[in-house]
């Protein structure tokens, strides 16, 4: 009718609880299935023995059946009656079955000039004996509760009479009298457990009622009535209070919500109802409910229509109670399509967006979140990258003086735009195994461990949020990044940076996995178990990175991934030799080799020092362009050989790391080097923090506080301070004469009276200290190295001490935008980009 793929019709016409089913559905379903290679227990006896406990009966009071619906027909055919009574509008399978078991169908009108409020006395007048009545409680369209006293006085006043009192959306009402309570014994109780628990294809019921009627209630039943999967999802059901009380708190908030918001609409009367759902009347000659709801079908909206109920005719709707998101489009929706005037509800416009996740760290999130963002620039959109939290010790400092997470400014970058705190708001910077630097807005909020952070978490949510929601008006698509696995089962409670994240931006995940690493295809699999229903729901497809070889002899795997997950593979990326773009962690760089290698004619040697809380690695990545440099990562004294040149990083601990470097020997080794004369001793940072006398750290910023006596490689003496300086800077280095820029991140101030500077900055000041032959020397300036002339300069000065012949050239260009646009070129050869496209809402 509409043309659209069933998915993306938003169904109001069905009345399921908004939250989705619980979390435990999906792995208590898994765990079951094996066991459908044998029979069901045929008397349900686990899940009977949890109705019973959870409604207060004994178990001979209790069928359960194959949805309420069945316990209905039979409950129809069990009374022996030749008459049903039903207040009417009801629920229509309730004349449905009394009919097809050879009732004749007594309706009881609750008149519209009354609400439709049920008129206990009027029924009880209608009364004969022997006869079933069927009351929906509350009642199913106008969600209106009966008065459960008023029931147990007619029922024990008509005692021959067996009330059916259908509860099935009962759990949603705050506070109801529960009919299973108190209840007279020529009261039957039909509980369903589909609505409250979002199962309706499961088709699971029970009811509870005399002992001799559900007796004969199980003798008509079908034997096998209620699969093994279902009785288990039925016993946890019963048992999860919890997730009924969160449900109905929801409902009952959005429900009100919607209520208000309907009544708003001119010409749209909203009736009082308890449920989650809610009946409305169209008092328009304009327009009747029919042709409303085929208009807004044409919308993508799903409502329905009440006219094939006793008692309605065309001018009633009914609308379920759905999320707050989508309450607001319904509402929205209506407005347009009856023309209401007055002020239209305004919905944020839904800016495209797409989320790179991974099955792990390290699979390459932020590598394609790049490609993405170059291939969206490449087509014509503004376009903007966004991590709400990153977790790095490798951060940059922007123009505005703010500090962000590396792997964004390198999407800035594919973006083409400068990079900016909003795209990153929170970033977390480690400096023990259980702490962190919390940094938001790109300002430090201060030290926090795990419980302090989680609670402050709701805080970072509300402010990343507000930051993509800054960002999304301003740019066409954004492409958000996840961090480690949406799967993190100790982690999705608090998540605010993969699902949760995408949920708010309405955003289609790609979730990637690392083929090289192995278990890609069990990672996709588990990964996709361990989702929520509503999570897996915003899941477009997979990505396969570097992954080496023929694509096509992977067919086989991705048609069973499809096959059992549902969701196709949109790409397989090829592993991508000598890419030339920044890590986006430390992953690899803590995985690099430290073995000593011969060198081969015409090489310098550079080794980095691996510290347990390096921050800011890239600095030395500009080395890996130059052809006659080769970088070691060193991590004890007899891998650091004798180099040309030790670069010691820059560190987020630097008290901690000092006694690392002393735990290992290299603080010994590493001032032999040099005291020899043959190698070139820098320090980054923390690094030149580290080469100086002492570390005092008064305010306790990275340590107890005490001082802490340094390597002593050059005469200088730093003190922590809790204020954090963030500069980006230029100037000049003063013994090569070249320009350099980059920027500075620490809590230190390093005092160097007498010593030769590194740097005169534009400002007119010094910065750094160098041993007067320049072979010892230390900065605070991340990024010296991406200069192309200083680099040259610098392999030069080291090409010199090995009595090589400076080239005095460049031979390197440090620009990572030719590795931009091959790893575009690449994603768009590999991946199917145009369904991409469709999942976003692009055209």
């Amino acid at each position: 009718m509409t043309g659209r793929p069933p998915g993306e019709i938003l169904d109001f016409s069905a009345n399921i609880n908004p939250l989705g089913p619980p979390e435990w559905l999906r792995p208590l379903v898994s765990a079951t299935i094996g066991s459908v290679a044998h029979y069901p227990d045929p008397d349900c006896s686990a899940l009977v023995e949890a109705a019973a406990s959870r409604y207060g009966a004994s178990k001979d009071e209790v069928v359960a059946g194959n949805g309420t619906s069945e316990i209905l027909f039979l409950l129809a055919r069990a009374c022996g009656a030749s008459r049903a009574v039903i207040p009417e509008p009801a629920y229509v399978d309730y004349a449905v079955a009394a009919r097809s078991a050879g009732l004749a169908v007594a309706s009881i009108p609750m008149r519209e000039e009354d609400g439709f409020a049920l008129d206990v006395r009027a029924l009880g007048a209608r009364l004969e004996g022997g006869e079933p009545v069927f009351i929906g409680c509350p009642n199913n369209p106008t969600g209106l509760l009966c008065d459960a006293e008023a029931i147990r006085s007619l029922a024990a006043s008509h005692p021959s009479t067996t009330f059916v009192v259908d509860e099935a959306f009962a759990d949603f009402v705050e506070g109801m009298d529960r009919l299973t309570k108190n209840r007279p014994s020529n009261v039957v109780v039909l509980l369903s457990l589909t609505k409250t628990f979002a199962i309706p294809g499961l088709r699971l019921g029970c009811a509870v009622g005399d002992s001799d009627l559900i007796a004969r209630i199980r003798a008509l039943q079908p034997p096998w009535s209620v699969n093994t999967v279902a009785q288990a999802v039925g016993v946890a059901a019963l048992r999860d209070e919890e997730y009924v009380a969160r449900s109905r708190e929801y409902v009952g908030l959005q429900r009100e919500r919607l209520a208000g918001d309907l009544r708003s609409i001119p010409g749209l009367f909203v009736y009082p109802g308890k449920a989650n759902f809610l009946l409305a009347r169209i008092d328009r000659k304009t327009i009747d409910a029919p042709a409303l709801a085929r208009r807004m079908l044409q919308d993508g909206i799903a409502i329905r229509t009440c006219d094939d109920f006793a008692g309605l005719d065309a001018r009633f709707l009914r609308v379920a109670v759905r999320t707050e998101e989508e309450n607001g489009r319904l509402c929205e929706r209506l407005r347009n399509a009856l023309g209401a005037p007055g002020k239209v509800l305004q919905r944020r416009r839904r800016t495209p967006a797409v989320m790179v996740q991974g099955t792990s760290s390290g699979a390459g999130k932020s590598v394609l979140a790049a490609a993405l963002c170059r291939i969206l620039l490449q087509d014509g959109y503004r376009v903007a990258p966004f991590k709400a939290q990153n977790m790095s010790l490798n951060s940059f400092v922007t123009t505005k003086g703010g500090e962000m997470g590396r792997a964004q400014v390198l999407q800035a970058q594919a973006c083409r735009i400068e990079p900016d705190v909003g795209m990153n708001p929170v970033l977390l910077k480690p400096n023990s195994d259980t702490g962190a630097q919390v940094i938001v807005g790109g300002k430090p909020v201060g030290n926090m461990d795990v419980e302090g952070y989680t609670r402050y978490k709701p805080k970072a949510f509300e402010t990343a949020r507000e930051a993509y929601d800054s960002l999304a008006r301003e740019f066409d698509v954004i492409v958000l990044e996840g961090a480690g696995s949406p799967a993190e089962i100790n982690l999705k409670r608090h998540d605010i940076v993969n699902m949760k994240m995408a949920r708010h931006a309405e955003a289609k995940v790609l979730l990637v996995g690392d083929i090289d690493r192995g278990g890609v295809f069990a990672s996709f699999v588990g990964t996709m178990e361990t989702l929520s229903e509503w999570e897996r729901s915003l899941v477009a497809g997979y990505i396969v990175n570097r992954f080496r070889g023929k694509a096509g002899l992977l067919e086989d795997a991705l048609d069973h991934l499809m096959r059992y997950t549902g969701r196709p593979v949109l790409g397989v990326v090829p592993y991508l030799h000598g890419l030339g773009l920044p890590e986006e962690d430390s992953v690899a760089f803590k995985a690099a080799v430290s073995e000593v290698f011969p060198l081969s004619a015409g090489e310098v040697e550079i080794a980095v020092v691996d510290l347990p809380h390096i921050s800011n690695f890239t600095d030395v990545d500009p080395f890996r362009v130059e052809p006659d440099v080769r970088v070691r990562i060193v991590r004890s004294p007899e891998d650091l050989g004798r180099p040309d040149a030790v670069i010691l990083p820059g560190s987020r601990n630097v008290s901690g790391d000092l006694e690392y470097l002393r735990r290992q020997g290299l603080d010994r080794k590493i001032a032999s080097l040099a005291a020899g004369g043959g190698t070139e001793v820098v320090g980054i940072c923390g690094g030149f923090q580290m080469m100086g006398e002492t570390i005092a750290d008064p305010d306790r910023v990275e340590s107890a506080g005490g001082p802490v006596k340094g390597l002593s490689l050059l005469p200088v003496c730093t003190a922590m301070q809790s204020g954090k300086i963030l500069a980006r800077t230029k100037g000049l280095h003063i013994a090569s004469g070249v320009i350099v820029h980059g920027y500075e991140i620490h809590h230190g101030r390093t005092r160097s009276e007498g010593m030769a500077p590194v740097l005169r900055r534009e400002d007119g000041e010094n910065e750094g200290a160098s041993s007067s032959d320049g072979r010892i020397w230390g900065t605070y300036m991340h990024g010296i190295f991406d200069a192309d002339a200083f680099r040259r300069w610098f392999i030069d000065r080291l090409r010199q001490r090995r009595d090589l012949s400076p080239l005095g050239k460049i031979l390197g260009k440090y620009d990572l935008e030719p590795a931009l646009e091959r790893l575009a070129a690449t994603v768009r050869q590999n991946v199917r980009i145009k369904e991409i496209y469709r999942a976003m809402g692009l055209s």
